[in-house]
C-alpha cells in the first residue's frame, strides 16, 4: 500500500524493458515475476528502500502499450465490461500522476525506438519530465556503454547507464534518485521517523481457483482499485503484497494467482504465477479461500483445502458472489459446503459480494479472532485436568495391540498453530479416531476459532528389562 508520508518513486517505460528486473534489483527481492513475455507485469509492486539512510517506496508498473493508451478515455463493450488492457493503462498513469520521481527505462540494447519518443512527449506536454530520470537498461559491458548516448536525444536528462540484470551502475542511480528526491521534497517528509513499537504483522493469504473473485475481494477490503479486476482467468500473474493498520496489528495482504489443474501443467506464465502462489500459501498464517457460491465446489477446491490442512494454516471460506443468489438461505448453503468439505467444519464461511463490497468488513474482525486463536497456550496443569475426564468418558482405543494403551501425558508442544502431543507405553498403540476425539474435544472446551489442531503420538523410550513409567 502507498505510504503517502514517504517518498515514492514509479519505474516507468514500454514493455519488456527489464522494469521489474531493477525493481528487483532496488528492493533486493524476488518480488516482481519477470519474464520475456510483453506485458508479464499487469499489476503494480511495491517496496520500500533505504539508501544512504533515507527511505523511500519504490514502484513497478505495467509497460506501457503506447502513449495514447495513457490519455485515452476508457471504453466499455456491449456487454458493459471495461477491457482489461485500458484498466491496466489507466493505472499506470494514476501512479504517474501520483509519483514524486519517475524513472524512466530504455532498452540500451533495442536502441531508441519511437515509441520511447512518444512516451516522452507525453510526459513533456503534462510537465511530468521534471520529476523523470533516464535510466539506459541492459548495459552488461563496458562496450555497450557507448550506445547510451543515442538516448540523450530525448532531452529528458543525462541518461544513467544500467545492468538491473547483474547490478552495474545501480548504486550510481540510487545516489542521483536520492540526491533528486532531496532537492525536489522537504527534507521533513522524509527524515526517519521515532523508532515506534514494531506492531504485531499477519500474513493474509487470498487464495482459490482463477476468477472466482479474489482480486475484486482485495480491492473491496482495501476501498480503492489496487489490483486489476477482470472476467478473463488469470488476470493476476503474481502474488500482490499489501499491508494496512487495522486494531494496531499489521495485516499484510497477499492477493495470488488462480490456481487451477490446466496452469499448473501449461510452460507459460500462468505456471510460474502458481508456483508463486503456492510459496505464499506456505508463507501465510491465515487464508482466505475464496470460492464462487455459483458454482459447484469441485475437487480442485478440495485439493486446495488439503494443501491448506497440511500446511497448518488457519483460514476462513469466503463464499463470494452471494449477491447473485436468489434464495440466501446460509444454514442451507452452510450445509451444503461443509458436505464437500467435512474435515474442515471448524472453519468460518463468510458468505459476501466482493464487487459490491457486501459483508466483507466482517473479514478483519474474523482474521484477528483467528489470530488470537492460533496464539491459546493451555498449561499442563490444565491439560492434565482435562485428560482425566476425557478418559472416563471413552477410555483409549488401541490400534494395533491387545491392550487398552495407557496415557501418561497429555501437553501442547507449540501454538501458532496449536500442537499436542500424546505420550504411550514404547509397546502400544493408540488408535487414530481417539486422537480425533480429543482434538474435537478440545474445541469444545477452548477456544480454537478457525484454527487447525495436531494431535501427536509419542511413545516412551524403551528401557531393557523395566516397564514404561
Amino acid at each position: 500500500m502507498i505510504n503517502k508520508d514517504i517518498p515514492l518513486v514509479a519505474i516507468i517505460g514500454r514493455t519488456n524493458v527489464g522494469k521489474s528486473t531493477l525493481f528487483n534489483r532496488l528492493v533486493e527481492k524476488n518480488q516482481a515475476l519477470v519474464s520475456p513475455i510483453e506485458n508479464t507485469t499487469r499489476d503494480f509492486n511495491i517496496n520500500q528502500v533505504n539508501w544512504r539512510g533515507f527511505d523511500f517506496q519504490i514502484l513497478d508498473t505495467a509497460g506501457v502499450i503506447s502513449s495514447s493508451s495513457l490519455k485515452r478515455k476508457m471504453e466499455i463493450d456491449e456487454d458493459g465490461v471495461q477491457r482489461i488492457e485500458q484498466k491496466v493503462q489507466k493505472q499506470v498513469y494514476d501512479l504517474i500522476k501520483k509519483a514524486d520521481l519517475l524513472l524512466f527505462v530504455v532498452d540500451n540494447k533495442a536502441g531508441l525506438l519511437a515509441e520511447d519518443k512518444n512516451i516522452v512527449n507525453f510526459l513533456k506536454k503534462r510537465d511530468y519530465q521534471k520529476k523523470t530520470l533516464l535510466v539506459s537498461n541492459k548495459v552488461d559491458n563496458f562496450k555497450q556503454r557507448g550506445d547510451v548516448s543515442e538516448f540523450s536525444k530525448l532531452s529528458i536528462s543525462d541518461p544513467l547507464a544500467i545492468s538491473a540484470l547483474t547490478g552495474s551502475g545501480t548504486g550510481d542511480l540510487l545516489d542521483v534518485v536520492v540526491e533528486s528526491l532531496k532537492k525536489g521534497i522537504k527534507i521533513q517528509a522524509v527524515e526517519k521517523k521515532e523508532e515506534k513499537e514494531e506492531l504485531e504483522k499477519i500474513n493474509l493469504c487470498i487464495i482459490g481457483k482463477p476468477n472466482v473473485g479474489k482480486s475484486s475481494l482485495l480491492n473491496s477490503l482495501l476501498g480503492y482499485e489496487r489490483v486489476i479486476v477482470s472476467e478473463i482467468p488469470h488476470t493476476t500473474r503474481e502474488p500482490q503484497n499489501t499491508e494496512i493498520i487495522y486494531q494496531n496489528k499489521t495485516l499484510n495482504i497477499i492477493d495470488t494467482a488462480g490456481i487451477s489443474k490446466k496452469g499448473s501443467k501449461s510452460d507459460g506464465l500462468e505456471k510460474y504465477g502458481i508456483i508463486k502462489s503456492l510459496k505464499s500459501l506456505r508463507e501465510a498464517d491465515i487464508v482466505l479461500l475464496v470460492v464462487d457460491i455459483n458454482d459447484e465446489i469441485t475437487k480442485q477446491d478440495s485439493k486446495i483445502v488439503e494443501q491448506i490442512v497440511n500446511e497448518g494454516k488457519s483460514f476462513i471460506i469466503i463464499a463470494n458472489k452471494w449477491d447473485l443468489i436468489e434464495d440466501r438461505n446460509t444454514k442451507y448453503w452452510t450445509k451444503k459446503i461443509n458436505g464437500h468439505f467435512p474435515f474442515i467444519i471448524w472453519s468460518p464461511i463468510l458468505f459476501v459480494s466482493a464487487l459490491k463490497g457486501e459483508k466483507t468488513n466482517k473479514i478483519f474482525d474474523l482474521v484477528l479472532k483467528i489470530d488470537d486463536a492460533r496464539k491459546t497456550k493451555i498449561s499442563d496443569t490444565v491439560l492434565s485436568g482435562f485428560l482425566n475426564k476425557m478418559i472416563k468418558k471413552h477410555k483409549p482405543t488401541r490400534g494395533r495391540g491387545v491392550k487398552h494403551p495407557r496415557i501418561f501425558s497429555f501437553k501442547q508442544t507449540w501454538v501458532n498453530p496449536p500442537k499436542f502431543e500424546v505420550r504411550i507405553g514404547s509397546q502400544e498403540d493408540l488408535h487414530d479416531s481417539y486422537l480425533r476425539f480429543l482434538e474435537n474435544r478440545l474445541r469444545e472446551n477452548f477456544d480454537f476459532f478457525g484454527t487447525p489442531i495436531r494431535v501427536s503420538v509419542k511413545k516412551n523410550k524403551k528401557v531393557h528389562g523395566k516397564a514404561d513409567n
